[in-house]
């Protein structure tokens, strides 16, 4: 089992994009193989907008990804959650496909720890 975590930062559809491919292609390389790969793409800072249900760019994407990819999975940071629903004032609602980690870069951390690779495309 191979298993990677991709790391966003930031609030640019084109990175978003680049982050989608990339576990697309991750995913699609090990399929053709033979193996097994779990992917999970950490979204925090600036890069939380991919998973903010009223301002992602990619939300179709990401939809299409948790219907067609049981291996791929969005993780959402709870610390930059927590700022940006202090500064709308609500609780910012996310996509269904993202889970919350208390901490982007704490996720990244143990992730690394526990033997992911880690890639910031």
């Amino acid at each position: 089992m191979h298993r990677v975590v991709l790391h966003l930062y930031d609030n640019d559809p084109k990175r978003m994009n680049l982050v989608l491919n990339n576990a697309a292609n991750i995913d699609a390389h090990y399929k053709t193989k033979g193996g097994e790969v779990q992917i999970e793409i950490v979204a925090y800072g600036p890069g939380l907008t991919m998973l903010h249900a009223g301002k992602s760019l990619v939300k179709k994407r990401i939809a299409n990804f948790g219907q067609n990819f049981d291996n791929i999975t969005f993780r959402a940071c709870g610390k930059t959650h927590k700022k940006m629903s202090k500064k709308a004032g609500k609780s910012v609602p996310l996509l269904p496909q993202a889970k919350m980690v208390p901490a982007g870069v704490i996720h990244l951390m143990e992730r690394q720890e526990q033997g992911w690779s880690y890639v910031r495309p």
